[in-house]
């Protein structure tokens, strides 16, 4: 494999296991941001690495301060953030749609298997 060669540490995944890891990232954000939305949402307390800590109920400063290592996941966080710079809100809705949207599709996908 051509890619062992470039990274040797890269994970290699079959297409239903690749297609699994990206559900589960997008309904990983959404399980951290659901509980975000609306005027009772809760605060988040992030750690950073030096043992700074924030308190955050803001998803589109959520996602900016969270390390996010899943390619799927980054993306996600991305749109999201990008809807809040355009239109200065529905960070924390767009992830949670988007995990919604994955739910289906794994709902979908299982009832064909």
């Amino acid at each position: 494999m051509a890619l062992r060669v470039l990274n040797p540490n890269a994970e290699v995944l079959n297409k239903s296991a690749a297609l699994y890891m990206n559900i589960n990232a997008a309904k990983g954000l959404q399980d951290v941001l659901k509980t975000n939305l609306g005027p009772k949402g809760t605060i988040k307390m992030l750690v950073g690495g030096s043992g700074d800590i924030k308190l955050i109920k803001d998803g589109n400063t959520l996602l900016k301060e969270m390390q996010i290592r899943n390619p799927t996941a980054i993306k996600i966080a991305r749109t999201a953030v990008a809807q809040d710079d355009i239109s200065g809100d529905g960070t924390t809705s767009t992830v949670l749609s988007i995990g919604e949207l994955m739910k289906q599709s794994e709902r979908y996908i299982s009832e064909d298997a």
